[in-house]
């Protein structure tokens, strides 16, 4: 393998792997539960060439699509890349063409006006396709069964925005999904278009706005009755791409917004209301209502958690010194004015995931990840630069918490949820655990924990034959969806 550089984002847990590789019937340590048959998707950034700039980020890295199968207490897995437009062109030139982090002013010319994105955020699923998702360019379908790359995705041509969302959100009980895509009519443009696909995966609305300026708007949230936009200063300027400079700088001085309109209403009905300067997050638990109280609950941060994107605007702090945590924000949209109310309800921490079946619905019990104070210096690697080691069970309705920390030496990923059969049981969570074996060194694990009872750990083990490159996110789908989806052969169609 060529030289990366030697940085935070090519080594520890970020060093590249950059192999396809499949495996059948992995040895289980205890007992898979018969709850579990499906489907846990991950999106995997890893290089496939070294960087055209020694600077490079983590959050560049090629698209993969990896796949733990689970059926009869059985399980395999297998990764593939994404083969994105950005991918095969690199791939015929054996070398990086593409320049710094969503800045094409960059590129090889070669690659002049080509298609950037590397859509290695989320896993998403909905009405029987796979998409692959980074918030700078449209989705990428993937056929569930074999991992192929079908091609990008836009409707059939119905999209008109440039951009998708990495974190759609899908109604329980609508199937709709709702999803945005900022920048949505190009680079360092304040469009945003908020859009419905329904349960069937038709396009039925698109609706552009104005956010108050060019901000990384990450996630987003909808209840039952409103779609909820937050905004954070970090900020995009065209000029400073045309120097030469980062995509993004936080801007600590400038002030957050959040946007709320009603979930099939007009965009000419958003309501923002102004929230407290410098304040950074990038992940949502959930957003429900309670009568006229619209409920939001977000990872909070002082700061911007990325160091790439803060020291880019002159804010220079230590990883450990950024201060935040899981954070309630309530509006009451009977009242006029632009304020709202702000609680802490949990530590610090990233990464949330609750039931599918709660999504923009009051909950009883969310998860998410933080680092343990006591669990020794946290594993360098991910996309900030230090891994998680602790992973958090809360009850929001009456503040109960529980953890499962790490031993030193270990991280954590972000989990997938897996609902029971039983109802009296929370469910499941699946999870990738590394383990530090030497100086430079690392193995991997698929970790089965009771979704109720996190302390007891694992109720099951998959030690992995390779090392597995950090992942952003996950998605879990069940056989019965994977099942219908290759009866009815929606993901052969060949996208738009």
């Amino acid at each position: 393998m060529p030289q990366f550089p030697d940085t935070i984002h090519f080594t520890g847990l970020n060093t590249p792997i950059g192999i396809e590789w499949s495996a059948r019937n992995l040895d289980v340590i205890g007992e898979i539960p018969a709850d579990i048959d499906g489907a846990f998707f991950r999106a995997v950034p890893d290089p496939a060439h070294t960087p055209l700039f020694a600077d490079d980020i983590a959050l560049s890295g090629d698209g993969m699509i990896g796949k733990f199968t689970i059926k009869d207490g059985k399980i395999d897995y297998a990764i593939r890349y994404v083969e994105t437009a950005r991918y095969k062109a690199e791939r015929e030139a054996r070398r990086a063409l593409f320049g710094q982090y969503r800045n094409p002013f960059t590129d090889d010319p070669a690659v002049a006006g080509m298609d950037r994105t590397v859509a290695n955020t989320t896993p998403v699923w909905h009405a029987g396709r796979l998409f692959m998702t980074k918030e700078d360019g449209l989705a990428y379908e993937i056929d569930p069964e074999t991992l192929e790359t079908l091609g990008r995705w836009d409707y059939h041509g119905a999209l008109k925005s440039e951009t998708f969302t990495a974190h759609p959100r899908i109604d329980p009980e609508t199937g709709e999904m709702f999803f945005f895509g900022y920048e949505a009519g190009g680079l360092c443009t304040t469009d945003v278009a908020y859009c419905i696909a329904d349960r069937d995966g038709n396009l039925v609305s698109e609706q552009w706005f104005q956010q108050p300026y060019c901000s990384t708007i990450h996630d987003f949230a909808v209840t039952k009755r409103h779609a909820v936009f937050p905004i954070f200063p970090t900020t995009a300027d065209l000029d400073r791409l045309k120097a030469g400079g980062p995509h993004w700088a936080h801007q600590q001085e400038l002030e957050s917004w959040v946007g709320i309109m009603p979930r099939y209403g007009k965009v000419s009905e958003m309501r923002w209301f102004k929230g407290p300067k410098g304040v950074s997050a990038f992940h949502f638990m959930n957003a429900f209502d309670d009568g006229d109280l619209v409920h939001l609950d977000i990872c909070l941060t002082d700061t911007n958690a990325f160091g790439f994107m803060r020291e880019a605007g002159g804010v220079h702090r230590a990883q450990h010194e950024i201060q935040g945590g899981l954070t309630r924000w309530s509006f009451d949209m009977s009242k006029p004015g632009d304020d709202f109310e702000s609680r802490p309800i949990g530590p610090p921490g990233d990464m949330p995931r609750l039931r599918d079946a709660d999504q923009g619905r009051p909950y009883r019990s969310g998860w998410y990840l933080t680092i343990n104070p006591q669990g020794g210096p946290p594993l360098p690697g991910g996309p900030v630069g230090v891994a998680f080691n602790m992973l958090l069970q809360i009850e929001p309705g009456n503040g109960r918490i529980d953890a499962m920390p790490l031993d030193p030496g270990m991280a954590i990923n972000e989990p997938v949820h897996v609902p029971s059969t039983d109802p009296d049981k929370e469910g499941w969570l699946l999870i990738v655990i590394d383990r530090q074996t030497d100086a430079s060194g690392f193995a991997s694990e698929l970790w089965i924990v009771d979704a109720g009872a996190i302390a007891k750990g694992p109720v099951a083990r998959i030690p992995m034959p390779l090392p597995m490159r950090a992942q952003v996110h996950g998605a879990w789908v069940s056989g019965s969806q994977l099942a219908a989806a290759k009866s009815a052969g929606a993901h052969q169609a060949t996208p738009a």
